[in-house]
């Protein structure tokens, strides 16, 4: 039951955002390509696209292992975490999921030299910039008390730390 609760929360949420939505933009925009380029622009672009799509698919699958070994739930806010993450990856940055999703859908922009997914990316970013200290982290706030203001105050939303926290040992 646990891995149907996982698969679901992921085929939902990351999946359609970076596989079924980029698709259906590329279907319905007849995409052909972002303009003409050199051979050399053009294998870069795609290199820099696969190398984006892999480090966005690393950090989600990171993320949702530490979900649900130490957090004890999914991604999906139908079934959240009962345990606070400030381990791993959470440990450089709060919100690693949605910046896998955002390395990913940069590198599918890039991949394909698609100027609408470029689109879709920025409208991702923007809707994502606002529903998280909005939504997201009251809840979170109200979910896990102290720890999670603590995890905040040493953790940037977007910007990795170089050097991970640690946080105090109890």
């Amino acid at each position: 039951m646990k891995t149907l609760k996982h698969l679901l929360a992921i085929l939902l949420l990351p999946a359609m955002a970076t596989a079924a939505v980029p698709a259906y933009i590329l279907h319905a925009t007849g995409w052909r390509g972002f303009f003409p380029t050199a051979i050399s622009l053009e294998l870069g672009l795609r290199l820099v696209g696969i190398v984006f799509v892999g480090a966005g698919l690393t950090l989600m699958i990171k993320t949702i292992s530490l979900f649900a070994r130490i957090g004890k739930g999914t991604l999906a806010p139908w079934s959240p975490t009962r345990h606070l993450v400030a381990q791993g990856v959470y440990r450089h940055v709060r919100n690693p999921m949605i910046s896998g999703v955002f390395a990913i859908l940069l590198g599918e922009a890039a991949f394909f030299r698609s100027p609408h997914l470029l689109i879709w990316f920025l409208v991702f970013v923007a809707v994502n910039s606002i529903y998280i200290p909005l939504a997201e982290e009251p809840e979170l706030r109200k979910r896990f008390g102290e720890d999670y203001l603590l995890y905040c105050k040493n953790v940037s939303r977007w910007i990795p730390r170089l050097k991970p926290w640690e946080p105090p040992r109890d």
